[in-house]
């Protein structure tokens, strides 16, 4: 652990200081905890894709969509970080919990009806007759939204990672 600390850098441009001892080396909790928590969302939507359609789909780990939200899991792990790190009252704060809601919103709501519209696009298509200009098409990407269940367990992924990052990071500058 202390080698990924001193990966992800040795000192703080943004003036904000880390809990711990001030002397080691300054983690960057944010970051790591938003990355820890996309790579693990996206590694489990691998593992649910298999899970249910019994074929390792590799393409998910790259893929929107899907369970858990890797968005959701990314911008909540941001912003609890950000609050374990700076405080829960600052502008930082702030900033990271509104751009986690709206990202969290816009899962749920924009992109969930856009992969729902391009799913009908896709059958309309289908069903046009072969000398049509647009049977040919190529097919819209469906899986671009969340369901509430897949933002709600992505948030709780992240809120977890984040929490367990924190942890580790704070033992490793006490020794």
């Amino acid at each position: 652990m202390r080698t990924i600390m001193r990966l992800m850098g040795e000192s703080s441009t943004s003036g904000s200081t880390s809990t711990g001892d001030s002397s080691t080396v300054h983690m960057n909790y944010p970051l790591l905890s938003a990355l820890l928590a996309f790579a693990i969302a996206q590694s489990i939507k691998v593992f649910t894709t298999w899970y249910k359609e019994k074929r390792w789909d590799l393409k998910q780990f790259l893929g929107s969509g899907g369970m858990p939200s890797s968005h959701s899991a990314t911008v909540t792990a941001l912003a609890v970080a950000v609050g374990f790190q700076d405080g829960v009252g600052g502008t930082t704060f702030a900033t990271a919990l509104i751009l986690a809601c709206v990202v969290m919103y816009d899962a749920t709501g924009v992109r969930l009806q856009a992969g729902r519209q391009a799913e009908l696009l896709n059958q309309i298509v289908y069903e046009l007759p072969a000398e049509h200009p647009l049977a040919e098409s190529r097919p819209l990407r469906e899986l671009l939204g969340h369901t509430p269940p897949q933002v709600a367990a992505g948030g709780l992924l992240g809120f977890v990672t984040a929490g367990i990052v924190h942890l580790i990071s704070h033992a490793a500058t006490r020794d």
